[in-house]
């Protein structure tokens, strides 16, 4: 079993528990974070949307990402994840959204943004809200899992927060 698999495995887990279902947005991997979820026998109990928006059109699509947004910042930046997190959030009926956009590379980076930067965000309907990035090291395929293994990962540490009655 991969990290990959264990992280999945584990997500599943604390949503049955808490009877929450997640939605994904992704970008730059491609639906890999919405795959690693449906790889899990039962998944369908916790996950019922990933939303792969490769393109700027498709966010402002599909999870009402602003063109201003996307003109005045670009798609890899803190406030575009936010409204791609918050669009699937509200898109799906989910209680939690997780959404990431980056640059995989080989090319496409700038020195504002190199190659290997990933931006995250997490949206729970609790009114949980996290935006983070990070800067990763590798070639395409390792920048790609890594961002897959920090989201999950991530989504585990919400998750596994007491519940708030």
């Amino acid at each position: 079993m991969t990290d990959i698999d264990a992280l999945s495995r584990k997500v599943g887990e604390l949503l049955k528990k808490r009877g929450e279902q997640v939605a994904t947005a992704e970008s730059c991997t491609g639906g890999m974070i919405s795959a690693a979820l449906t790889d899990i026998a039962g998944s369908s109990d916790w996950f019922g949307y990933g939303f792969v928006t490769y393109s700027n059109q498709a966010k402002q699509d599909l999870l009402g990402v602003r063109v201003e947004t996307l003109n005045e910042v670009g798609a890899v930046s803190e406030h575009t994840v936010r409204e791609m997190a918050d669009g699937a959030l509200r898109r799906s009926g989910a209680h939690w959204a997780l959404a990431v956009s980056g640059i995989a590379g080989p090319g496409g980076g700038s020195p504002d943004k190199p190659v290997g930067t990933v931006w995250f965000a997490l949206a729970g309907t609790s009114g949980v809200s996290e935006v983070f990035v990070r800067r990763f090291d590798g070639d395409r395929a390792a920048v790609r899992r890594q961002t897959v293994e920090v989201a999950l990962a991530r989504l585990i540490d919400l998750l596994a927060a007491p519940l708030l009655v």
